[in-house]
């Protein structure tokens, strides 16, 4: 089989967990690391990191991502007997069956959802590619590489490390570079070792859930802090972490590009509408997750000045998808 890849691009770890690795950064969380992790539960009091799915209400996500809708495809409360053919028996039954969007409310992105175009066999044409150099392959059941299962498969058991974004910066709207998350980070003591799972709060999970199906007003997700995906210096520290995934309680981890209701956005230097997202899922193989909830767990670990825990977060197990919803557990 012919190498995927002659060259790598800038910035990326192409070929560092192996030719035909799948899981990226997420190799980094080991046994030790998780035996670390589980050394962070101190109390065994578990929180739910995860919105209703059928929250946030239709109108915040693009037009194409449907909230979960429940059909029962043999009716409601059926005879048993009516189906196996024997009508003494007493038994009802009920099954259903849901389509949605798996990038709806809380879910992981897989590293098969954001890719370049790059050119890897360096002969002066830029193809298709993501993680790895993997090609944008396609059957009728999803991608033939790098699906969400690669990811459910680890188990994405390990620390996480909850940075108060809300308490630091309200709502003001603060896109937060690399300066303004190392001076949360100094104030909240907060330190990011390699394998952790880091976990920004920034209080948008919050204004969703309170809303719950009613519509959010104009401009409410923008009143929230959120990183800033352009900031140069942002990008490295997140190569130089070691940090095995980022997840976030907003619609995207980093600043959407200005216009993107519109159609009317550009893009950032580097020729990409969202720079952190390149980095993290095309360069580095960092899955991201988005839309999580983490009010309870924020306040309760603020309480008992701490901002570890354990965190339990797999996505469903569902080969060829590019993201899929999760009920990331978090226990302290």
């Amino acid at each position: 089989m012919p190498k995927r890849w002659i060259k790598r691009p800038i910035g990326s770890n192409w070929g560092d967990f192996g030719e035909h690795d799948q899981i990226g950064r997420l190799n980094l969380i080991t046994p030790e690391r998780r035996l670390a992790a589980l050394g962070e539960v101190q109390q065994g009091i578990a929180f739910s990191l995860s919105l209703p799915l059928d929250i946030p209400a239709a109108g915040l996500h693009p037009p194409h991502r449907h909230p979960p809708q429940l059909s029962w495809p043999k009716g409601q409360n059926v005879k048993v007997g009516d189906i196996f053919g024997d009508p003494s028996a007493i038994d009802i039954v009920n099954d259903d069956l849901v389509t949605m969007a798996l990038q709806y409310s809380t879910q992981w992105d897989s590293l098969a959802h954001i890719g370049a175009y790059f050119d890897a066999n360096d002969d002066g044409v830029a193809e298709p590619l993501f993680y790895n150099g993997y090609a944008g392959d396609f059957t009728a059941h999803g991608v033939r590489a790098l699906g969400i299962e690669n990811v459910a498969v680890t188990c994405v058991q390990g620390r996480g490390v909850l940075v108060d974004l809300f308490s630091a910066y309200g709502t003001s709207g603060t896109l937060v570079d690399y300066d303004g998350l190392m001076s949360v980070f100094e104030q909240q003591r907060v330190v990011v070792s390699p394998g952790d799972i880091l976990c920004l709060y920034t209080g948008f999970g919050d204004a969703l859930m309170s809303a719950g199906k009613a519509p959010l007003a104009e401009n409410v997700e923008s009143s929230y802090s959120t990183l800033k995906g352009s900031d140069a210096r942002l990008l490295q520290w997140i190569t130089d972490s070691g940090l095995a995934a980022i997840c976030a309680d907003n619609g995207a981890v980093e600043n959407k590009p200005e216009g993107h209701k519109s159609g009317t956005a550009h893009c950032a230097p580097g020729g990409t509408f969202l720079p952190l997202h390149q980095h993290c899922l095309f360069k580095l193989g960092i899955p991201l997750g988005e839309l999580w909830y983490f009010k309870d767990l924020a306040e309760t670990l603020r309480k008992a000045g701490r901002n570890r825990f354990l965190l339990t977060a797999p996505p469903l197990r569902l080969p060829g998808a590019v993201g899929a919803p999760v009920m990331p557990v978090g226990t302290i």
